[in-house]
């Protein structure tokens, strides 16, 4: 089959399923989701057609973010379970013929790791050089923002040894030091020591931001947050710690590997995924969930523009269409729920505008990632008060406003919008207490609308959200076009549609999507509109006649072109 100027890849031809381990099945009842809980729903993500499960941080951890605090880089958190249990789970996945990506976090550690802890005791301990440090008695260290910090400083003082450590994140996550060659060989044989137990991949968190600038320069004093994340993605020596990363380790498996890239842009997103720079495999931006969202997670009025929202993915093809490889997709576990966000998840709209946007997002040319949940069409949860938050991004944030005078109830109102733990309620399974989740008290609150929105009710019905998204992954496989096809926007300035097509050699299919709960009509010149079949449609039938489709509230359609 030819690909056109791309090399066929098992990881560009994947659908990536991911795994919130906490939230995804509690097997104990202590409230928490599990590695067994997860082994216990192998037949289920087989059902699905989907081809790679990441996970998200499953390492030994303290827990302070849930995971993405590693304190064992070899061992199992203790609250998902036991090697013994990961080894089972990877096991019965390859069975099944899914591969396993970890989510693995690299530029900082736990605070509790005995690599921290070492570095901490003392000024001339072997490990100091693990880590960032500022001695105190040199003044204050040079400003540095951090994400999640409740003063907002990204240096935390340490009196055991009278300096101040780097943490772009909380205080519990103080940054490594890749500068030291040593600190690398050791991340370069932990990654060994998981390829060889059988993964196939790495998800490489915050991985943009290993790179810290010699002396750690001044910034000027106005350096807005964005601004600071664009300077801490340009570290002098990031490329070449990830080409080292792929000489010593990558290179040696048939792998996958996704950078999460904050700061990279379609200017720059080359240099870590073109083939021939022997880096990594993909990375994802945050440049479409930034529409519309301001400092803090703010909702402004921008939120619901479809036409930056096409303007931004169709740059980022653009720039990955001849080398390289795009990630596409709508939900994590640090965004809103797909329905909530770009759809429409009130009762009347909310299964037509899921299948809608699962038909646009299989569609793209890109590997898509999909969300656990998202192939049921759950909601935000909304949360009213700041006490049913566990994600500690929103609660420093919260308390931050608080400090500053600022309106706590905007800010609530905007993160029923776009806080994360929206995405990290409970899976549904059934209606349940507590939606089959687990026998005991939930870590987090489970949706109410679980009574309604639930993998049991949906499982054997044809017309459900669940069905047309195992539908869709079904053609995706049967449709290179549709992996593979060059991809052409059509009506870039129309608000509430979306159209494209995607041409591989002769064959060429046109995509239709009515992202609003109005009927509208999409005029195409007569060579778009000649139809010879309807691939997938989520109404029964699509009316067109003389270059004009008439579109249905949040319908998404493929058909075949003549």
């Amino acid at each position: 089959m030819s690909c056109g100027n791309q090399k066929r890849q098992w990881w560009k031809e994947a659908v990536v399923y991911q795994i919130y381990p906490r939230s995804f099945q509690d097997s104990n009842g202590d409230g928490i989701g599990d590695l067994r809980g997860i082994i216990n729903r192998v037949d289920y993500l087989a059902s699905l057609g989907v081809d790679v499960i990441w996970l998200n941080p499953i390492f030994g951890s303290p827990n302070a973010d849930n995971g993405y605090d590693i304190s064992d880089y070899r061992g199992i958190m203790d609250e998902f379970g036991t090697m013994a249990d990961f080894d089972e789970l990877l096991s019965a996945l390859h069975e099944r013929g899914m591969r396993v990506v970890l989510d693995l976090v690299v530029n900082h550690s736990s605070d509790e790791h005995p690599w921290f802890q070492a570095s901490r005791s003392a000024r001339d301990n072997p490990y100091r050089d693990y880590y960032h440090w500022w001695p105190a008695e040199n003044g204050e260290p040079p400003k540095r923002w951090s994400f999640f910090d409740e003063e907002g400083s990204a240096w935390a003082y340490d009196a055991q040894t009278n300096a101040y450590y780097l943490h772009y994140f909380d205080r519990k996550q103080p940054d490594l030091k890749w500068e030291n060659p040593q600190l690398r060989q050791e991340i370069y044989d932990m990654m060994h020591f998981w390829f060889q137990k059988g993964i196939d991949g790495f998800r490489l968190d915050v991985i943009t931001f290993i790179s810290k600038h010699d002396g750690y320069p001044e910034f000027p004093a106005d350096t807005t947050a964005l601004e600071m994340i664009q300077r801490y993605a340009q570290g002098p020596r990031l490329h070449e710690y990830l080409h080292e990363m792929n000489r010593e380790v990558l290179s040696h498996y048939d792998c996958m590997t996704v950078a999460e890239g904050p700061g990279t842009t379609p200017e720059n997103v080359l240099a870590i995924v073109d083939e021939d720079r022997q880096e990594l495999n993909m990375s994802y931006h945050f440049e479409h969930q930034n529409i519309g969202v301001g400092f803090r997670g703010m909702v402004d009025d921008d939120y619901g523009d479809l036409v930056r929202f096409k303007e931004v993915m169709t740059r980022w093809d653009q720039a990955l269409a001849h080398r390289g490889w795009n990630t596409v997709y709508f939900t994590n576990h640090d965004h809103p729920r797909m329905v909530s966000r770009w759809g429409d998840d009130s009762p009347q709209w909310r299964e037509r505008s899921s299948k809608m946007l699962t038909l646009y997002l299989l569609s793209m040319r890109g590997t898509p990632y999909w969300y656990m949940g998202d192939e049921l069409g759950m909601t935000n949860i909304r949360f009213e008060r700041i006490e049913d938050y566990q994600d500690l991004m929103t609660i420093n944030w919260y308390h931050l406003v608080e400090q500053e005078g600022g309106d706590t109830q905007a800010f609530l109102d905007s993160h029923k919008l776009t806080g994360r733990d929206n995405a990290r309620t409970p899976m549904q399974w059934d209606s349940s207490d507590n939606a089959g989740f687990t026998s005991g008290t939930p870590w987090l609150k489970v949706n109410p609308n679980h009574k309604e929105i639930n993998a049991a009710a949906q499982n054997n019905d044809p017309d459900s959200v669940l069905n047309f998204f195992r539908r869709m992954i079904q053609l995706r496989k049967q449709e290179p076009t549709l992996v593979y096809g060059h991809y052409d926007l059509l009506l870039p300035e129309h608000p509430r549609a979306y159209v494209f097509k995607r041409s591989l050699e002769d064959k060429h299919l046109l995509v239709l999507c009515n992202f609003s709960s109005d009927a509208i009509e999409v005029a195409l010149p007569g060579a778009l509109a000649t139809v010879t079949d309807i691939l997938m449609n989520n109404y029964d039938e699509l009316t067109h006649r003389d270059g004009v489709f008439s579109l249905r509230p949040w319908q998404g359609a493929i058909v075949s072109l003549g």
